[in-house]
């Protein structure tokens, strides 16, 4: 039953793509997408089964309020909202093909081992994903247990990523929730956040564990895959202004991945890969559909009761991002995922009119602190199931980093954006 799983997410990927390009209407992608996300349902685990249903139970609720008002949102605007970025993630998910493998490879150790480390996190991280995550750790954890340097390193440069990498699903939320974002406005405010996060992790570690630290045997063949990919998309961004960026990887992750796979029958490997992996990403389909309905409970509700609900006295400026963007960090430490927090804060914050790409700089800017430093996250989540960390010492870790991060970012806000 596995195999026809990743079939079905196939089928939603390819039927997406067709309506994108104006083949067929959106209903069948849209069916076809929800029904793979309920055939996954038995497979979730008891914390995102809870989270998708309080969302999809309020979203409902809302929309039902609001329909009593004669505010009534299409089928589409309910159930379609998070398709874009469900295709991106199903296509950038064929990107683990493309797996750095140096297992055999001795561990660096030493001051020199921490930059390579986070720099390889970083930038592998940001085509590969959370796999990077799995490939890094249980290297490192075959030697011994991770160290509190080690979960530090692993955590926080891996979730850097999504301040400026166009195939992290951060991104693809961002440019669906903040409406007219351009992806090259951001990249200069992204990049730097992610360099300073960088430099203060490898610092920090550098002063506690330098002769000690074991890092990860990045190779310079292994940066290879990165570069290209966002080398082609930035010159794809350039000839193309007007395709959107989304649907642009989602065509361009899988070739990409096909191309740098290792072996000889691409066929083989790619029907591999969607008979047994590409069904994993059945919990973000569960959970961003489920997202999607709440988010346009909240904007039926914001259109039924204009006056009662909104921020009309309130402008969207520097003091704004920086109180929201606290807020975010600190629902996200208490386990509410960022998808969660963009889709709420988004129909909140659009009637304030913001500049489209300083809204989606939030929206990154939650997303890599509070996924970098929070246990509850799914990276954070993570390391407490895979390699034994306390919710305490994650915590213990990072707080102090969500909060020079929360800072720092506040003021790039205000200098750059």
């Amino acid at each position: 039953m596995q195999q026809y799983k990743g079939w079905l997410f196939l089928a939603s990927l390819l039927l997406y793509l067709l309506y994108a390009f104006g083949v067929i209407g959106i209903g069948l992608a849209t069916a076809v997408t929800w029904a793979a996300a309920l055939l996954y349902l038995p497979q979730l685990s008891k914390a995102i089964r809870i989270q998708a249903g309080c969302l999809l139970s309020i979203g409902i609720v809302l929309l039902l309020i609001a329909a009593k008002q004669n505010t009534l949102l299409s089928a589409s605007d309910i159930l379609s909202i998070n398709l874009p970025l469900l295709a991106m993630f199903s296509a950038v998910s064929f990107l683990a093909l493309a797996n750095p493998e140096n297992q055999q490879d001795p561990l660096p150790i030493g001051k020199r081992s921490i930059a390579s480390t986070a720099l390889g996190m970083n930038l592998l991280g940001a085509v590969i994903n959370l796999s990077i995550v799995f490939i890094v750790g249980d290297r490192l954890a075959k030697q011994q247990a991770l160290t509190n340097a080690q979960q530090k390193v692993l955590m926080r440069c891996f979730c850097a990523a999504a301040w400026w990498s166009p195939f992290f699903i951060a991104t693809a939320v961002s440019i669906t929730y903040a409406p007219g974002m351009q992806w090259l406005d951001v990249l200069l405010p992204g990049a730097l956040m992610a360099l300073i996060a960088l430099a203060f992790t490898t610092a920090e570690v550098s002063l506690r564990e330098k002769d000690s630290f074991a890092g990860y045997p990045l190779r310079r063949e292994s940066l290879t895959i990165p570069f290209v990919l966002a080398t082609s998309v930035i010159a794809l961004h350039f000839a193309f202004p007007d395709f959107s960026i989304i649907l642009m990887i989602t065509c361009l992750a899988p070739i990409a991945a096909l191309s740098f796979a290792k072996g000889n029958s691409k066929v083989l490997i790619a029907r591999n890969f969607v008979s047994h992996r590409l069904s994993n990403v059945g919990s973000q389909y569960v959970l961003f559909l489920a997202a999607g309905v709440f988010s346009a409970g909240i904007k039926a509700l914001l259109l039924a009761y204009p006056e009662t609900l909104s921020l009309h006295n309130v402008s969207f400026n520097h003091q704004t991002f920086a109180i929201v963007l606290a807020m975010m960090i600190v629902a996200c430490m208490f386990g509410i995922h960022p998808v969660i927090s963009i889709s709420l804060a988004s129909p909140l914050l659009l009637p304030l009119n913001p500049e489209p790409s300083q809204l989606g700089f939030l929206f990154l800017s939650s997303w890599a602190i509070s996924t970098g430093s929070s246990p509850l996250s799914g990276v954070g989540l993570t390391m407490i199931g895979r390699y034994q960390f306390s919710t305490r010492q994650i915590l213990k870790n990072n707080w102090y980093y969500a909060l020079i991060m929360w800072l720092i970012c506040s003021g790039v806000n205000a200098l750059l954006m």
